[in-house]
């Protein structure tokens, strides 16, 4: 069996030893190294490539929100899972513009952090709980206030938008019917238009797509992100 192979990146070392910790016990994962800021995290992943980037935001030198961009430009195949004390929506909506397919409270972490690294390493998106209720929630307030989402001529309908929003939190076509009320069938027919209608045919990029086009409220400036990491 292949191993999915785990950086871990905290400026922290006894969050790296715990979380290195509770990754060990896991026969599918293997933590192949640690970094404690993103300029480590940018070199290492040059050099190894790993298949899960388990990313802090706050850190020094270089903070996560550059050092994901960065190492998707090396590595466009590695899936970066935020894991951070900061879950306000515009920390959450940045990251997801820089390419991460995940986003965990680091109160949720020892509940959600495997099995959110083996949904990022399927292809799938992965929130904590309480962010994803957050994020559904603010996509249909606004369609219930009747406000467009920003798109680039995609042209999708509010079931359409309604869908995308819920593929990005990684919900199956299963839970998408159940918290829609409608059919599997019909689930999958959005989400074969959704992906038509954006050329867009993975979930990672479905889910960057939702969250940099309208779904939540726009990102803090450059300069106070960088002053909040």
């Amino acid at each position: 069996m292949r191993k999915i192979s785990v950086l871990l990146v905290d400026d922290h070392t006894v969050v790296r030893q715990g979380l290195r910790a509770l990754l060990q016990c896991e026969e599918d994962v293997d933590v192949v190294g640690e970094a404690e800021n993103g300029r480590q995290a940018v070199a290492f992943t040059r050099k190894t490539a790993p298949d899960v980037v388990v990313m802090d935001v706050a850190m020094p030198l270089l903070n996560g929100l550059e050092a994901t961009r960065q190492i998707l430009k090396i590595v466009p195949t590695a899936k970066v899972l935020v894991l951070t004390s900061y879950g306000d929506d515009e920390c959450v909506e940045q990251m997801m513009q820089a390419g991460a397919v995940g986003y965990l409270v680091k109160q949720t972490a020892a509940t959600d952090l495997v099995k959110a690294i083996r949904e990022v390493y399927r292809g799938n998106a992965f929130f904590s709980p309480a962010i994803a209720k957050r994020l559904r929630d603010q996509c249909r307030e606004a369609f219930s206030r009747g406000q467009p989402i920003r798109k680039s001529g995609s042209d999708l309908t509010s079931r359409e938008a309604e869908v995308l929003q819920l593929i990005a939190e990684g919900f199956s076509n299963k839970q998408i019917a159940g918290e829609l009320t409608i059919s599997i069938k019909t689930v999958e027919k959005h989400r074969q238009q959704v992906m038509n209608k954006l050329n867009i045919h993975d979930v990672a990029g479905l889910t960057r797509y939702a969250i940099s086009k309208g779904m939540v409220e726009k990102a803090l400036p450059q300069a106070t992100l960088t002053a909040v990491v």
